[in-house]
């Protein structure tokens, strides 16, 4: 997957002005990268956590807008190009949400199974507007936001809690009184990959969400056992009426994320060691 990232990424990088860095961490060894790569900086740390990683490669780019992408996806042609003018254009926002598509309709690669996939999606139409959060998939930011609210919290994300570091991070922004925009043309495709389609793995990363949202949330134990109560009735309705078997899948879903808020709740994670500036390299 990391190599037709690549492939996609190498006709739109400008050497003159451009720079990429792959963040790589949770190996033994470096990922063994194909021949023909367009030039980068490869960071490897053994140990897992994503947004350490991320943020090492943060402190070490060079440029004004930082985009920040998954492995797991290519880039439409122009893409580069069409987060450029969103900056450039729109001076209002701080950070962009780029648009996230499945590289291929699930449903009809996988059927009903494609329920338990959880694929990021962003379609806000063909405007740009101001949305509420970022999703890690595809996502950019003015180097400044860095300078003012910090890097990513390193408690958060793959290889640590789990999910939602794009999350808080987007909640520190707002905080800031700092905008999100979303860019109809700052297209990715995110890989289908039917082994990820388990029921077990779409419960377990559902609950994960969960204890990851408590971290950076507050919620009273009354409110998080409503959810919970609500959530299972949802579930047990639909069940009870033999509802689409997408129904269902959802409903489950959000009774794993009330559970693993309330379990999160009782066990919360250690305090922030995300750094508050950029580090000095």
């Amino acid at each position: 997957m990391l190599a037709r990232l690549l492939a996609s990424l190498a006709p739109q990088l400008h050497s003159d002005r451009d720079e990429l860095i792959i963040a790589d961490n949770g190996t033994a060894a470096p990922s063994t990268l194909a021949p023909g790569h367009p030039p980068l900086q490869h960071l490897h740390d053994p140990e897992p956590g994503k947004c350490r990683i991320v943020n090492r490669a943060i402190g070490l780019a060079r440029g004004e807008t930082l985009v920040l992408v998954d492995d797991d996806v290519t880039v439409a042609p122009g893409y580069l190009d069409a987060v450029e003018e969103f900056f450039r254009e729109h001076p209002e926002y701080a950070a962009m949400k780029g648009r996230i598509h499945p590289e291929e309709d699930p449903y009809r690669k996988i059927g009903e199974r494609a329920a338990y996939l959880d694929l990021p999606y962003a379609d806000h139409g063909e405007t740009v507007v101001d949305v509420h959060g970022v999703l890690g998939a595809n996502m950019a930011f003015r180097r400044s936001v860095f300078d003012r609210v910090g890097l990513f919290d390193e408690r958060l994300g793959p290889g640590a809690a789990g999910f939602d570091e794009e999350t808080e991070f987007s909640t520190r922004l707002r905080n800031a009184g700092l905008r999100i925009g979303y860019s109809p043309t700052a297209l990715v495709y995110h890989a289908v990959e039917p082994a990820r389609a388990t029921r077990d793995r779409f419960l377990r990363t559902a609950r994960e969400r969960g204890r990851c949202r408590v971290v950076h949330e507050a919620h009273s134990t009354s409110h998080l056992f409503g959810k919970v109560a609500v959530a299972w009735g949802r579930t047990a309705i639909a069940r009870a009426i033999r509802a689409r078997f997408r129904r269902i899948a959802r409903e489950e879903y959000k009774l794993e994320i009330a559970r693993g808020m309330f379990e999160g709740r009782h066990h919360r994670l250690p305090a922030p060691t995300r750094v508050r500036s950029m580090p000095q390299t």
